[in-house]
């Protein structure tokens, strides 16, 4: 956004995405997915999982019912935080969420963020 303010919230959102949102999930993910027939993952799945919900529910609390993260308008931090809820893939810790999943719709469905996922597949696409 060109308004300062609405730039400083983009910007936000952007680093909760990293910081706050994605570690937890990737947590998650690992212990989950990646790791699930090792022992330590077993162990350390129901600890994820909880810390993981209680990153969801916060941010499905600040989310509310706005179509984004700052109302009206997607900005880089939706983008970025449509990338992390995209972690869990399979797992319905985000599709249960009644406001997340579908902002997380709203957000991979547009044509900007197809355009941007598939260049960004097509570097790899390109590497394998």
């Amino acid at each position: 956004p060109s308004e300062p303010r609405a730039r400083d919230r983009a910007t936000q959102w952007l680093i909760a995405a990293l910081n706050s949102v994605e570690p937890a999930l990737q947590n998650f993910f690992l212990a989950d997915v990646v790791f699930a027939n090792e022992e330590w993952a077993k162990l350390r799945h129901a600890s994820a999982l909880d810390f993981a919900k209680r990153r969801l529910a916060g941010l499905s609390k600040a989310l509310g019912d706005k179509p984004f993260l700052d109302g009206d308008r997607f900005t880089v931090g939706d983008l970025m935080m449509a990338t992390v809820l995209r972690i869990p893939g399979e797992s319905d810790i985000v599709k249960s969420d009644a406001r997340l999943a579908p902002y997380l719709e709203r957000c991979t469905s547009r044509p900007a963020f197809k355009r941007a996922l598939n260049a960004q597949l097509g570097d790899f696409r390109a590497a394998a």
